[in-house]
């Protein structure tokens, strides 16, 4: 396993991605409309290079030279010493394989010599990651329903200590 920033050139295959794990992971948590809703608002090839435009750094995952998953980060609290892992998607098969949790500690390694103190993360209540979440020690911060567009976010916000 790989895990390297990714780059304008892994726009598409980050988007393929999203659009591949997207639908397992909230079918039944969400609505299909919704999905759709924010796989184009959020995962279209436009929005990720918009976001990566935004100072969201992404890294990319591979196994085989092949992409298996994607994670997006930013410094979102700078005078609390605060960084945000804005995304984080794993194939389903990749899952249960540390894939995810390599990820998110390569996330805590990159920022934390940034001088963060503390990372943070979003999941929808009905995301059975958030156990995942637990597991690695991210405690909830707050609970948030967050306007977005036509729909709400019903979310934890999640943080860990760093």
């Amino acid at each position: 396993m790989v895990i390297r920033q990714a780059y304008s050139n892994d726009i598409p295959a980050i988007s393929r991605l999203a659009h591949e794990i997207w639908w397992p992971t909230y079918s039944g948590v969400i609505s299909d409309e919704q999905i759709s809703f924010m796989l184009e608002k959020m995962y279209s090839e436009s929005a990720l290079k918009s976001q990566m435009e935004e100072n969201i750094t992404f890294l990319i995952v591979e196994r085989d030279d092949l992409p298996v998953a994607f994670a997006g980060y930013s410094f979102t609290e700078p005078e609390n010493h605060v960084y945000k892992i804005e995304k984080i998607y794993v194939l389903p098969s990749e899952q249960g394989q540390g894939t995810g949790k390599k990820l998110i500690m390569t996330i805590a390694d990159i920022v934390r010599v940034l001088g963060a103190k503390t990372l943070e993360l979003n999941v929808n209540r009905g995301n059975p990651a958030f156990s995942f979440y637990q597991k690695l020690g991210f405690e909830i911060y707050k609970l948030v329903d967050i306007p977005y567009h036509h729909f709400v976010l019903n979310d934890y916000i999640m943080r860990i200590s760093l």
